[in-house]
């Protein structure tokens, strides 16, 4: 537990360093709505304190506000600058009065301008044109244990089971930093998450199109999706699913395979060839969705060719063997091992949608 607190000292601190307390003070601040306790119009410093209370419950222990009611230590205290800690009541009066203003939007877009002063640390320069920064979005559920019927979802640390639950969905950057969570119904898909973080992001740091470059797992594997973000100037990258494809010959001109990976003996491990796919969209009458793919062949997991080791009649289980070993019966015979099953390496497509601009031009590839 000590572990635990001293961590949260660190990040009590790096808080203010950095600049967030003061980014999510000015942002109640600035909603109207607001009236703590008493108070004509809130007072910046009775808001920190608030704030210090709600991010570093952990440092006492605590889990949620609902431990407060039995709370009578001193750490949330000595965190805060006070005698003694807020009281539950209070934490959840002005939990609910931020909930009545509408604070969550604009806490989130301040959230969001803050990782982008943190980890923005090159301007972007017009005498000297950089690439697109590739950006990183994934959802995540997490399940909810509550007397309360919420929305159900599938969950991937219980093995996929429907539970209720929250989907999280996350956006990092090229560095793995993260720059921004936010939280919606269980029921909630990434295919709808992605368009409004991407939205979201943008509009908190007044850059449009920052994102050009996405990258995203296989639920982002929609049609209609992709040539949405694609006619808004965007690349996405993400894997095709294992139904979408057979073998090789799913996909048109594909290049020579190149290898890619080896071990250390110096044998390939993996190899990648360029490719097209052609997506089928829902709508009949559109065309399909051109992407490029990237196949890539990893000769270290090696999967049995199916429907090619199977007899189509009971007496072909002997075609391959001489006269002499198919004499079964007569004395010293001896039964020979099998022919190895066939097998093929393991087959990965990454794929990548073109980002096509207003003027109909089409943007560079990611891959």
């Amino acid at each position: 537990m000590w572990q635990e607190g001293i961590g949260c000292f660190l990040l009590a601190a790096a808080a203010k360093q950095t600049g967030l307390l003061e980014e999510l003070v000015t942002t109640v601040m600035a909603l109207a709505d607001v009236t703590i306790l008493g108070l004509s119009s809130p007072n910046p410093a009775l808001v920190m304190r608030l704030i210090l209370t709600l991010l570093f419950l952990p440092v006492a222990g605590l889990a949620r506000t609902w431990d407060l009611r039995s709370y009578t230590g001193t750490m949330l205290a000595v965190v805060t600058g006070r005698e003694r800690a807020y009281s539950h009541r209070y934490v959840e009066w002005f939990l609910a009065r931020l909930a009545h203003a509408g604070a969550p939007e604009p806490l989130t877009k301040g959230v969001a301008k803050w990782t982008w002063k943190l980890w923005q640390t090159e301007q972007p320069s017009s005498e000297q044109p950089t690439p697109p920064a590739i950006f990183y979005i994934d959802g995540l559920s997490l399940a909810v244990y509550s007397d309360v019927l919420v929305p159900r979802g599938p969950v991937g640390k219980l093995g996929g089971k429907i539970l209720g639950c929250r989907e999280l969905v996350v956006l990092h950057d090229g560095r793995g930093h993260p720059r921004l969570s936010t939280t919606h119904r269980g029921d909630y898909h990434l295919t709808m998450g992605l368009p409004e973080m991407l939205r979201c992001y943008e509009q908190a740091t007044d850059l449009p199109l920052l994102m050009q470059r996405v990258v995203v797992d296989r639920e982002g594997m929609a049609a209609e999706f992709l040539a949405q973000l694609t006619l808004e100037g965007r690349q996405v990258v993400t894997l095709l699913k294992a139904d979408q494809y057979e073998d090789e010959q799913s996909f048109q001109q594909v290049g020579d395979w190149q290898p890619w990976r080896y071990n250390r003996q110096g044998q390939v491990i993996c190899e990648v060839a360029a490719a097209r796919f052609a997506l089928k969209r829902p709508d009949d009458a559109l065309p399909p969705l051109e992407v490029e793919v990237a196949l890539i062949r990893d000769w270290r997991k090696l999967l049995v060719v199916e429907g090619t080791g199977e007899a189509s009649d009971v007496q072909d289980w002997q075609a391959d063997l001489a006269p002499k070993p198919q004499r079964f019966w007569e004395e010293g015979w001896q039964a020979l091992p099998a022919p190895p099953a066939p097998t093929t390496p393991k087959f990965i497509a990454v794929e990548t949608s073109e980002a096509r601009h207003a003027s109909g031009r089409t943007g560079p590839n990611v891959l």
